[in-house]
């Protein structure tokens, strides 16, 4: 018989414990849970790290820099010149974000 000690836990544990162990006992319920978190333990998580949300950040604003210059380049080939504060502010706002991204 293996040796066995005493966990003293609070007693609103013990009640989740109890809750979700269906038919195991305590120590199979614990151990089983020690199990597949240290065997979880490589596998990745359904969230993204930090970096991952920063680069998809960047990404993004590089996508619409690109998408308003194109516009912006495609409106005056067309001979359109726009003299309304729209395109002002457009220009402004393609501008901030070109010198945003190369401050990173």
């Amino acid at each position: 018989m293996s040796e066995k000690r005493m966990l003293i836990v609070g007693a609103e544990l013990v009640k989740r414990i109890d809750d979700n162990r269906g038919d195991m006992d305590r120590s199979e319920f614990l151990n089983f849970l020690i199990e597949n978190q240290l065997k979880g333990e490589g596998k990745r998580h359904n969230g993204v790290t930090q970096e991952e949300f920063h680069q998809f950040q960047e990404g993004t604003k590089e996508l619409l820099r690109n998408f308003l210059e194109f516009f912006i380049s495609y409106g005056l080939e067309l001979g359109k010149q726009p003299k309304n504060e729209e395109f002002e502010q457009l220009t402004q706002r393609l501008q901030a974000l070109g010198s945003k991204g190369k401050d990173s």
